[in-house]
């Protein structure tokens, strides 16, 4: 399928969205670099082959090829224009969000097993969290710190002391997140949604 879905956050910032029916072969029909053809052929796992591959069809969309991508020293993405970009792909979907702004995005497949690991990211977030629906509030708080992890450019950051999250319900569709570490006390939006059985989330300043 070609482009699920796409979402104007404001009017530098874009939020786009692939869910991934093709196969491999129909997916490598576009360009990629000669990195990208040597990081792809590095990777085991089909399903982040066709994430990766995704991800570049998504850059077309907004007129950009491969060329146009970058990775720096620590794995962060970037574009040659200056643009901020963030990247994530999970089962059979694919997302990237690009903005003036420095931006986090993360999508998750809502499943049990993020029960099991909770104790490792969430502290205080534990006092807003209801039975009902508990998974996919786990979730969106997972991928709300990872959409802030990848802001962050120092890296050492820990989930659960360093990102906060804010309370919020699960059909408020927005809360506040925060990246507390040294110097920086930066307050972010945190907005979310539920494509299927996954949970989409990105972080944008708040100012």
């Amino acid at each position: 399928m070609p482009l699920a879905k796409t979402i104007i956050v404001d009017k530098n910032t874009k939020v786009l969205v692939w869910e991934i029916t093709e196969t491999q072969q129909e997916l490598e029909t576009i360009f990629l670099s000669n990195n990208s053809t040597t990081r792809l052929s590095n990777m085991r796992s089909e399903t982040h082959k066709k994430g990766f591959i995704s991800v570049r069809h998504l850059l077309k969309e907004l007129k950009y090829s491969d060329a146009d991508l970058y990775y720096d020293s620590k794995g962060k993405p970037h574009l040659k224009d200056g643009k901020n970009i963030s990247i994530s792909h999970s089962f059979q979907y694919a997302t990237i969000i690009i903005s003036d702004k420095v931006i986090g995005i993360d999508i998750e497949k809502n499943r049990d097993k993020i029960k099991r690991i909770s104790h490792k990211f969430i502290d205080k977030e534990n006092q807003f969290l209801q039975k009902n629906n508990l998974i996919e509030q786990l979730t969106v708080l997972w991928a709300a710190k990872e959409s802030l992890y990848k802001i962050y450019p120092n890296g050492g950051l820990l989930f659960i002391k360093h990102l906060p999250i804010e309370p919020f319900s699960l059909k408020d569709k927005e809360t506040k997140g925060w990246i507390k570490k040294g110097p920086w006390n930066e307050p972010y939006r945190i907005i979310f949604e539920f494509i299927d059985d996954f949970s989409l989330v990105y972080a944008v300043p708040l100012h």
